[in-house]
């Protein structure tokens, strides 16, 4: 097994004021040691509990297991607790039935038993299940520390940063051992500066002109040229600036001031890509709203906002209407209609550029996320970060003029607004993809090929259906170049399908969150990475990227740590809302005058300056890229008549796919249709669970608090229980028996279990399963079909009627 080994010393000075304190606190020197050692060990793993082998003097060259919980406090109390912790630890071999380490590191003590100074390298080796061996031996000029370690997970600068660590905390116990050891940095002041100012993002001077002011040269500078495809529909730069002019100057008429929130809501078309541009340039901050939210959802972010105008077209008005219906809902909204067909003319506004100041701090627009409270949370991100996160996307996919962006997320999904304005603000073409498209697989293939995109933005689980359908269906995929991967974790066996099928396409894992302008690291892949999990990438322009322990405070390189943020993408906070601001925002300790964002993410640095993403440390989550608080989504549970206690947890479904589940504690089973229609009223649908369980109590843990780990357990299996199937259930057609069979590859539950009294979604599908069946029935159902009759019977039937008209229609 090859092996890094590396030496160096802690001085005499050094090695006699910690003998000195050893004999002040009345403990053996090896308790100093032990102290320094699991004080690194700690903030190498990220855990306050502590586990390693130790090999003691005299003892025979074996090792025992020693743990410690590394609490706060000062350096004195934390060598008294190792010695405590010395003492209980068991006898080499007693709690194991062998004498062998069973230990990932080992700190070997047994040479401190000599009394004669030795220059000689102890003969250490490396058992199977050691990464690390480290060995303090005396020598003439104090102690020799050696590190030896497997050369695949420690290599030398990294086994060198680790005995720095020792050397510092061994020096810092040294020099006063009252200082609370939590307060103090073992790192070195290279590898602070390298985490600070090394691996943030290259440095890139921002133009001194906003984002819709780059747009509008474009326009002087091509105004012929196409600037946005939708449908059947093309306009030019000249078309979609004067359209976004007449929609800037109808809202400065109706007395918009600088920084009045402005909410969209319009279906994704070209008139919503043109109000999106009329708010920055009337000096606006656009808020984007759905047309298909919730009611109640959308009058809580109007109510929030203290939004001022709406910007609304005929057809998406309908749960608009109902939001200001509901109390609490803003009384002051003026709704602006001037985006019916020819009203923005009729009205005589002006087609010139408005030329209304906008500095680089001003807010720009406000995105609503999901808030544990109960109650959503706007974002509030400002021109300058905007534009920082447009130029990166320009600058790492390399977006010119002439090329092609797909446009793809819906309004409320932060990535729909680069995905919109990044082309278009370097001669590109953004190409507006419509619902029905993406949600047909086969057309949404069609739409961005024929549409010649070169630039697509997917989530991970939706570029896993359309690799299935590829692979299935094989095809050119015209002018696609680059795609990139957002809003959830995307897994290497993803990664190596697509390159197995797509060698020349390379793929960009981005990672941001929207309290920070959106991406902020971006991993460009022209090929399969090394590592076990896909990076996020490193730091893009003017971001700084740090990981921190609670103290944000960075952690060693390669430790695991909450990935926070400062730099121009940092927003404002999130509107109107103070506490939870002061919660997740700061000023940055390491560059004065900087904002800071808390992710409560979990990620360490890898060794080429990559980030990794972790987990989460909260009840956050991310599925099919939209993010949620699970606390909301209980909260909202609570409120539902006769709901006395919930929980909800996410678990892997029978198709391998993210789930909500929910648990409630009634007096009886609610009616689950019922439930999820008063969820539906408040909560957009991608955030009510597809399954329901009713319980008598929810199960507890040891403290008292509800277990989410069996309830996730037990949540795994969504799918019916096995069971024979009674006679009237049993399938009837082959229609029905050819479907059970697609549906059970798709949701992975046995075909005997299928019954055809099986609805979809209630067994455990989703919309994007839902997708996958339809490419499994190779056109034979619509998506319609399937939302429309999830119940296997029925849908057995439409595909019956499909295929009979088809017939007659060749007739």
């Amino acid at each position: 097994m090859p092996t890094t080994d590396y030496e160096c010393h802690v001085p005499t000075d050094t090695v006699l004021r910690l003998t000195g304190l050893a004999e002040r606190l009345r403990v053996p020197l090896p308790s100093v040691l032990l102290a320094a050692h699991t004080k690194v060990l700690a903030a190498l793993s990220g855990e306050r509990d502590v586990l390693t082998g130790y090999t003691a003097p005299g003892g025979g060259g074996a090792s025992r297991p020693y743990g410690l919980l590394v609490a706060d406090g000062d350096w004195r109390q934390l060598v008294l607790a190792a010695h405590r912790a010395m003492d209980e630890s068991p006898s080499p071999g007693t709690e194991l039935g062998t004498a062998a380490p069973r230990y990932e590191v080992v700190l070997d003590l047994s040479a401190l038993d000599s009394a004669t100074p030795s220059e000689q390298t102890d003969g250490a080796v490396l058992s199977a299940s050691t990464v690390a061996h480290i060995a303090f031996a005396p020598v003439r000029d104090g102690l020799r520390l050696r590190l030896l370690g497997r050369a695949d997970v420690l290599d030398l600068p990294y086994a060198r940063r680790i005995a720095g660590y020792l050397l510092a905390a061994l020096e810092l116990i040294a020099v006063d051992d009252t200082v609370e050891h939590q307060t103090q940095r073992i790192l070195s002041s290279e590898e602070l500066a390298h985490q600070i100012d090394g691996l943030a993002g290259p440095r890139r001077d921002l133009p001194d002109r906003r984002m819709h002011e780059l747009f509008e040269e474009r326009v002087r500078e091509h105004p012929d040229r196409i600037a946005a495809v939708y449908g059947g529909t093309e306009w030019t730069y000249d078309a979609l600036n004067r359209h976004a002019n007449r929609i800037a100057h109808a809202l400065l008429a109706r007395g918009l001031r600088p920084e009045d929130v402005v909410a969209v809501v319009t279906e994704r078309n070209l008139t919503w890509m043109a109000s999106v541009l009329a708010v920055f340039k009337a000096g606006g901050v656009y808020l984007p709203v759905e047309p298909h939210f919730p009611a109640r959802r959308i009058a809580a972010m109007l109510a929030r906002s203290d939004c001022r105008f709406v910007l609304t077209e005929l057809g998406s008005t309908g749960m608009l209407d109902q939001a200001l219906t509901v109390s609490g809902a803003p009384s002051r909204l003026l709704i602006a209609d001037v985006l019916a067909e020819g009203r923005e003319g009729a009205e005589g506004h002006r087609e010139t550029d408005p030329g209304v100041p906008v500095s680089a701090g001003q807010l720009a627009y406000v995105f609503f996320t999901s808030g544990s409270t109960g109650e959503p949370k706007g974002a509030m991100c400002e021109h300058a970060g905007m534009l920082n996160h447009l130029l990166a996307k320009i600058e790492d996919l390399e977006i010119g003029p002439g090329q092609v962006v797909a446009q793809t997320a819906p309004q409320c999904f932060d990535i729909s607004l680069w995905q919109l304005m990044s082309g278009v603000l370097v001669g590109a073409r953004t190409l507006i993809v419509g619902q029905k498209e993406i949600l047909d697989i086969r057309r949404y293939v069609d739409a961005f090929v024929e549409g010649e995109a070169e630039i697509l933005q997917v989530v991970p689980s939706y570029l896993e259906v359309l690799l299935s359908y590829l692979e299935e269906q094989p095809r050119g995929l015209g002018r696609l170049r680059s795609v990139c991967a957002t809003g959830e974790a995307l897994k290497k066996e993803l990664v190596e399908r697509w390159f197995a099928a797509f060698p020349d396409i390379k793929l960009v894992n981005a990672y941001g969150l929207t309290e920070t302008s959106d991406d902020t690291n971006h991993e460009v892949m022209h090929g399969v990475p090394g590592q076990e999990r896909v990076p996020l990438g490193s730091a893009v322009r003017n971001v700084r990227v740090y990981v921190v322990d609670e103290r944000l405070e960075p952690v060693p390189l390669g430790a695991p740590g909450e990935i926070v943020f400062s730099g121009v993408c940092v927003g404002r906070g999130y509107i109107n809302d103070p506490e939870r601001t002061a919660a997740a925002f700061g000023t940055d300790p390491h560059c004065p005058g900087e904002r800071l964002y808390r992710s409560g993410d979990i990620g360490r640095w890898l060794p080429e300056g990559t980030l990794e993403f972790l987990g989460r440390r909260d009840a956050q989550t991310k599925i099919r890229g939209f993010r949620m608080e699970i606390g909301e989504i209980e909260n909202h549970l609570l409120r539902v008549p006769g709901v006395r206690d919930s929980a909800v947890v996410v678990a892997e479904g029978p198709d391998q796919e993210k789930h909500l589940v929910a648990f409630y504690v009634a007096d009886a089973p609610l009616d689950t249709e019922a439930v999820r229609q008063s969820l539906g009223e408040t909560l957009p649908v991608y955030m009510v669970p597809g399954v329901f369980h009713h319980r008598d109590a929810l199960p507890l843990t040891g403290n008292g608090k509800v277990d989410k780990k069996a309830l996730a357990r037990e949540a795994a299996a969504v799918a019916a229980p096995a069971h024979a199937v009674a006679p009237a259930d049993a399938l009837s057609t082959a229609t029905e028996e050819r479907l059970a069979e697609l549906w059970s590859q798709v949701l992975n539950i046995p075909v005997a279990e299928i019954t055809r009294h099986h609805h979809f979604f209630e067994s455990g599908g989703t919309s994007l399963s839902a997708v996958r069946l339809g490419v499994a029935l190779g056109g034979a159902a619509t998506l319609q079909d399937i939302v429309g009759r999830p119940v296997l019977s029925e849908l057995a039937g439409a595909i019956d009627e499909n295929t009979q008209q088809r017939k007659d229609q060749r007739t």
